[in-house]
């Protein structure tokens, strides 16, 4: 009885205190916000621009109106605007108000300098403007390659090249008008042996020459140089071509280290290989050390076969002289695997296939072309789990993960990939939020709905930090998942227009994972921007697993931005994915029957 008075007192202090913490709170919420100008497009107040058609993006306070050279502007409630302007020559002026509740207003002032871009003219005197040769960059070649020139120089000239090469000047029909327009090819003799030459071109006119060197370097291989590539680590990859964009150049896929490949070429930082008589391919110089010269190209016979399974995983082994290049790639209707290995003629006799396997049906064979020797291997369902291909000394191995068992959340394990962290920070909105952040939230979601239904989750990062998409890969292919699926946010130059949300995957055995996902992300009522395949992003370069990337919406939309802020909107997105992943196990239980 006698502490019955001090819960009391203690009662009244905690009822005031409260009190007056929420009077303070209505006050503060009464206070009228501050009004300010935020830009995350432009970075500056003086802007020099080529093109007509820009645009002003940024956040003002939530209860600020906006005015862009006296017109009221669309403030989204998260403060965001985008505002799209058509410029002329000069300096187009634009002055930026934010007005608060009060009256109290801010201002800025920014300025596009617009100039068009410049018809460009011909060469009014004796003289070489520019030179350009194909293939791009620094060119290692072999007799029999060819340099394609293209040189801007004064008309009506006689231009050349080494060893008198004659570049022709192009008719102004073929050149948009411009005259002065040489075009020609210079064939590598096998007398050539220049190294890192600068190649002159020569322009005469009555006797009066000038000369111009190339900007790149070029080499004819000597013997001096080995010809034999040796592959090292484990993200080695061939690319098709030179082809180039932000992902990097088109991959053909994986290698496996210790691998010889015959140089015929290098063209900048990128070694030109023989894969095949009929096939070359290009592999970056930082995954390579040079074997000694006189080492032998690579070719092999095959040897004994063996198909067999563990109790985890089917496996084909081929038996080769040595190590050879390879590719993979898969097949539906029916489902197969197929590796091509370059360099191999047959010498097998027959296959031996054991009846533990689970996954795999059947193994064929076919020598495809002399120097192509080309693998089948057979599925037992419609769905491609993945698979991994390696060599144990020179016997190459095909790796087959078998279906899960149980098709249910229980039983997967299921990576969680968020985009970017750390000084990567991906796109950024108008309010300045990064899409690091928002992939974080949205992954963490999903993760806690995973596990709600009872799966393994793993992630490269579930707090604001760094990793490279290097150790991304390296990390899941170690760890191996069921499924991974990546999370990122999209970005625009135009932020008015571009708008929706996708799905990526690279090859067609995934497929049916993205298209689930993103059957349900659109039930969100979100545009269409598409289920894309052949995507030449690292995270969906491994064939050891399905994996989605799935570019949930726009973060430069002030709208999208708006939604992907709502927490309860990430959650919902969260869900829907959640709910793909189970379109895409019931779809593979029906395949079951």
């Amino acid at each position: 009885m006698k502490q019955q008075p001090r819960r009391q007192y203690f009662s009244l202090v905690l009822f005031f205190t409260g009190m007056i913490l929420a009077t303070a709170l209505v006050a503060q919420a009464q206070v009228p916000a501050k009004p300010f100008i935020r830009l995350t497009n432009p970075a500056t107040e003086k802007n020099n621009v080529t093109s007509a058609q820009q645009f002003i993006v940024g956040s003002t306070c939530t209860q600020c109106s906006l005015m862009i050279n006296g017109e009221k502007i669309k403030v989204y409630p998260t403060g965001a605007f985008a505002y799209e302007i058509k410029l002329k020559s000069g300096d187009n002026p634009y002055s930026l108000v934010a007005i608060g509740e009060d009256g109290r207003s801010v201002s800025r002032l920014l300025h596009f300098i617009y100039e068009p871009p410049k018809p460009e003219e011909p060469v009014k005197t004796l003289g070489i403007e520019r030179i350009k040769t194909f293939p791009e960059g620094d060119l290692l070649l072999l007799p029999g390659d060819e340099i394609r020139f293209k040189v801007k120089a004064f008309p009506g000239t006689k231009v050349t090249t080494i060893n008198g090469t004659i570049l022709y000047e192009m008719p102004v029909s073929v050149t948009n008008g411009m005259t002065g327009i040489y075009q020609g090819t210079y064939v590598v003799q096998s007398t050539d042996t220049f190294y890192n030459f600068n190649i002159p071109v020569v322009i005469d006119s009555s006797g009066k020459k000038m000369i111009k060197e190339t900007t790149n370097k070029f080499s004819v291989m000597q013997e001096r140089d080995s010809d034999i590539a040796i592959t090292k680590g484990r993200l080695a990859h061939l690319e098709y071509g030179l082809g180039d964009d932000r992902l990097g150049g088109a991959k053909i896929g994986y290698l496996d280290s210790l691998v010889p490949l015959k140089i015929i070429g290098k063209v900048g930082s990128h070694y030109k290989v023989r894969l095949a008589s009929s096939r070359t391919a290009y592999i970056p110089d930082e995954h390579v050390t040079l074997a000694a010269k006189g080492s032998f190209a690579p070719s092999a016979l095959t040897g004994k076969w063996k198909v067999y399974g563990d109790t985890a995983n089917d496996f084909v082994q081929v038996e080769l002289t040595s190590r050879l290049p390879y590719q993979s790639f898969q097949l539906l209707d029916p489902s197969r695997i197929v590796v091509d290995i370059f360099g191999a003629t047959n010498n097998t006799n027959w296959i031996t296939q054991l009846q533990n396997t689970k996954e795999v049906t059947d193994v064929q064979y076919e020598q495809v072309a002399d120097d192509i020797f080309r693998i089948s291997i057979k599925l037992a369902h419609k769905q491609h789990w993945g698979y991994q291909v390696y060599y144990r000394g020179n016997t190459l191995v095909i790796k087959v993960r078998r279906q899960p068992t149980q098709l249910s959340f229980q039983s997967l394990k299921i990576a969680v990939d968020a985009g970017h962290g750390g000084k990567n920070t991906g796109a950024v909105g108008p309010t300045g939020i990064e899409e690091k952040t928002l992939a974080l939230a949205v992954s963490l979601k999903l993760k806690q709905l995973l596990e709600a239904e009872g799966a393994t989750v793993i992630m490269t990062r579930s707090q604001e930090s760094y990793f490279d998409n290097k150790e991304r890969i390296l990390f899941y292919r170690d760890s191996l998942p069921d499924l991974l699926i990546s999370i990122h946010l999209n970005s625009s130059g135009d932020p008015i227009r571009s708008s929706g949300t996708a799905t990526f995957y690279r090859y067609p055995g995934f497929k049916a994972l993205n298209a689930a996902i993103y059957n349900q992300m659109l039930k969100l009522g979100l545009s269409e921007y598409g289920n894309n395949s052949s995507f030449n992003f690292m995270l969906n370069s491994p064939t050891e697993y399905p994996n989605a990337l799935i570019e949930t919406l726009f973060l430069s939309n002030p709208e999208e931005e708006m939604k992907m802020l709502d927490e309860n909107f990430q959650l919902q997105m969260a869900q829907h994915i959640v709910q793909g992943i189970s379109d895409f196990l019931n779809e593979c239980r029906q395949d079951n029957h």
